[in-house]
């Protein structure tokens, strides 16, 4: 007899195959072109993400449909581990991103970023040479100051400080507002002569556009900031995915129950 379990983990497993494809050729596409650092991070684990999806697709397509048990129990064991690090994950994504955010300044449209604000783990994480060049590619790949610097040459000062500037263009793409350097442009600050600065990112500060304020803490926690808010919004969908999830390995459960009793009764009659 035909079980509406069965058929609907078919047909959830049937899309998902079909999710997969576009996934994976995304990542093959990714690897094809990569050119930057960036990008060649990116595209292992989107192909990794496809063959994965496709791989447990497959397995609870077939599981459910031909009545195999072993691959459906095999899937549901693959289900239930994937729940419980999502769960984890999740909750791991809250904890670090709880502390941390900018410091509002007077009479500014933008705020600052203190490295010091933010979780000991992501502090560690950017705090990490290896990881800081990758991370300092990627933004230079992104042009985020080269940007920044067009949209804004045009304003005088008064209109520069009034804008509504990113986490990063705050950050990365101009002197920290401790160390009272003179405008010139979005990019381009004067240091005053003979000053000693409490803040080590104006010491780091350099006009050149290769180097601005890359390797100031405040570009670091311009970039946990992004991160913060970027893991916020993921934890949501994952809770939502999660739930998601939930239901299709309840009723994987019932798939795999009947799986077992169409077995037991195909034993049972014998063949005739």
């Amino acid at each position: 007899m035909v079980r509406l379990s069965n058929n609907l983990v078919g047909i959830l497993n049937l899309l998902t195959f079909l999710l997969s494809i576009p996934i994976l050729g995304a990542g093959i596409w990714l690897s094809n072109r990569a050119s930057t650092d960036c990008e060649k991070f990116l595209e292992r684990p989107v192909i990794a993400l496809g063959v994965f999806l496709m791989i447990v697709s497959l397995a609870g397509l077939v599981g459910a449909c031909c009545r195999v048990s072993w691959l459906l129990w095999l899937y549901l064991l693959v289900m239930f581990l994937l729940i419980v690090l999502l769960f984890c994950f999740t909750v791991f994504a809250f904890v670090v991103t709880n502390k941390g955010a900018g410091e509002a300044l007077g009479e500014r449209g933008y705020k600052e970023y203190r490295l010091g604000d933010y979780s000991h783990w992501l502090q560690k994480r950017v705090n990490s040479t290896k990881n800081w060049n990758k991370i300092r590619s990627c933004l230079s790949d992104s042009k985020v100051c080269s940007t920044f610097h067009d949209k804004y040459l045009s304003d005088p000062i008064e209109k520069f400080y009034t804008e509504h500037l990113s986490a990063l263009q705050s950050g990365c793409c101009k002197p920290s507002n401790d160390c009272n350097f003179t405008y010139v442009s979005p990019t381009m600050w004067n240091e005053t002569a003979g000053a000693v600065y409490s803040n080590p990112d104006c010491n780091a500060w350099d006009n050149d556009p290769k180097v601005l304020c890359y390797n100031c803490q405040s570009c670091k926690a311009g970039l946990l900031q992004n991160v913060k808010s970027d893991w916020k919004k993921v934890a949501v969908v994952n809770i939502i995915f999660l739930l998601f999830l939930i239901v299709v390995y309840t009723v994987g459960c019932c798939a795999f129950r009947n799986n077992r009793e169409d077995n037991s009764y195909g034993r049972y009659k014998g063949p005739y």
